[in-house]
């Protein structure tokens, strides 16, 4: 296994506030890992260290091979960053910004422009390439600030919450092209606070809290950890519910959890989509009608809440405002 980005023991301290504490992180080369975390959490911090923008106050990393504090101009040449905010100038036309990229790359100049060109092309901004950055869209000035970090062709890439503020259509745009970069071998270092996206994008997600790493994993694992799936039955009155709880019992692979004020049974369960057809034949062959009946995967909010104690807008309505003060960016 090829590394392209290595941490081991990374702390910051800012003011006395401790933002990271002890992060251990792998990145293959060709993959997605996102770090995934609440406002606050550490995940901003991070990438600010891996892309040699601040130093640690502790531990080390390398990236592309390089130690990011000894070795910094080298790791820089290594790769593109797009932060949470775009990094463009409303002033300059979409081409204007990337051919200005160019130059702080040091592109020769004919290099730029058909870099700036091709990049235009590739992100579908070739129709708004002469338009100044004041008329263009959330969507399109984020996928302009991802052109911009990608004008000298990086082999990794940091994405510091790409899709934040997009509108739904955005953000499936914008998840076409991070996987179309994975593709041709792109590494791709993502932070997000949306678990579906992590679920679309990352091979492996690592989630931090308080500046620590409390899981690692695929998707896949993370929701086990809180559960796996839930099979959910919503019965048509609140005295059917205990009958209801006996007859998945079988296929219950934890403590069913019964309430009345909403007439609703909830069955942990494994086995995936296979087990809604053997749950309704179980309720069939003991004569229990229901209203309605799903099989759901954990959410944010139930990862959160199992590995944390608190849900995700808790932690961003309180550390990460206290963070940003100190700051620690997200």
């Amino acid at each position: 296994m090829t590394l392209a980005i290595e941490a081991r023991g990374i702390d910051k301290t800012f003011d006395g506030v401790r933002a990271l504490v002890g992060i251990d992180l792998d990145v293959e080369q060709g993959t997605v890992v996102g770090l995934l975390g609440p406002n606050g959490a550490g995940k901003t911090t991070m990438v600010r260290i891996l892309s040699t923008l601040i130093l640690p106050t502790a531990g080390y990393a390398k990236v592309a091979g390089f130690d990011v504090v000894t070795q910094s101009d080298e790791v820089r040449k290594s790769i593109g960053l797009t932060g949470q905010y775009a990094a463009v100038d409303e002033f300059l036309t979409g081409r204007e910004n990337l051919r200005m990229f160019g130059s702080l790359y040091h592109l020769p100049g004919k290099l730029a422009k058909a870099r700036a060109d091709e990049l235009l092309e590739q992100f579908s901004l070739t129709d708004a390439a002469d338009r100044t950055l004041k008329t263009y869209s959330g969507g399109m000035r984020r996928r302009l600030d991802l052109a911009a970090s990608l004008i000298a062709t990086p082999s990794i890439l940091f994405l510091d919450e790409p899709t934040t503020g997009l509108d739904p259509r955005s953000r499936l745009g914008m998840w076409e092209v991070i996987n179309s970069l994975v593709a041709t071998g792109t590494t791709v270092l993502l932070t997000t606070q949306y678990l579906e996206e992590a679920d679309q994008l990352a091979s492996r997600i690592v989630v931090i809290d308080r500046g620590a790493v409390i899981a690692n994993g695929t998707s896949d694992e993370l929701k086990t950890q809180v559960g796996g799936d839930r099979l959910e039955v919503v019965m048509k009155d609140a005295q059917s519910l205990a009958a209801c709880a006996d007859a998945l019992r079988p296929l219950a692979s934890s403590e069913i959890v019964t309430t009345a004020v909403t007439r609703t049974v909830v069955a942990p369960v494994a086995g995936g989509s296979a087990v809604l057809p053997d749950a309704i034949r179980a309720l069939d062959a003991a004569g229990i009608q229901f209203a309605d009946i799903a099989l759901r995967r954990p959410t944010l909010d139930d990862v959160f809440l199992s590995l944390t104690g608190h849900v995700a807008e808790e932690e961003e309505a309180a550390s990460g405002k206290k963070r940003r003060r100190k700051g620690a960016g997200a």
